[in-house]
């Protein structure tokens, strides 16, 4: 009768949105007066690394809330951003931020077990490589799951895809 219908939860970000934020960061370190002769700059580092340098590290914390509030406003979660302590390089201070990216095991296991004590009858999950797939007869099921991992306080972004 009814077939099953399912969904993913992922962990992903959008590397576009990640490289306007940080252009835009950037060019607004550029024009801003209080960044004037402060040497301060955003910019990649490798696939999911972001690279803050100033000449001080109020400064550097100062970039890294430009880049903060650029994420927000281009829909990144600062979730997905784990940014690491100023630290002293030569005459510059710098912060080194990675980007999360996919559901580790533990994550979603963890979610698994969010879901399975909720007490949802019919509902299935499955880890499949980073992302976690939810199985249910009914669409209202995986619909209370949805809204059951959003108001979650995770410490990591999730994302639904797939849903058929």
């Amino acid at each position: 009768m009814a077939s099953e219908s399912s969904f993913d939860i992922v962990s992903k970000v959008d590397k576009q949105e990640v490289d306007n934020a940080i252009n835009q960061a950037a060019r607004e370190l550029a024009t801003r007066f209080d960044f004037k002769n402060t040497g301060a700059a955003v910019e990649r580092s490798g696939e999911l690394g972001i690279e803050i340098t100033a000449n001080a590290d109020e400064r550097a914390l100062a970039a890294l809330d430009v880049l903060k509030d650029k994420f927000v406003k281009r829909g990144v979660s600062l979730k997905a951003l784990d940014e690491g302590e100023p630290r002293q390089s030569g005459k510059e201070s710098k912060i080194s931020c990675t980007l999360k990216d996919g559901l580790t095991q533990d994550q979603a296991k963890k979610i698994a077990k969010l879901i399975r004590d909720e007490g949802l009858k019919g509902v299935k999950t499955q880890v499949q490589g980073d992302e976690l797939r939810v199985t249910s007869k009914k669409r209202d099921d995986l619909q209370g799951v949805i809204a059951l991992v959003k108001d979650a306080d995770l410490d990591f972004a999730t994302q639904f895809v797939n849903y058929r």
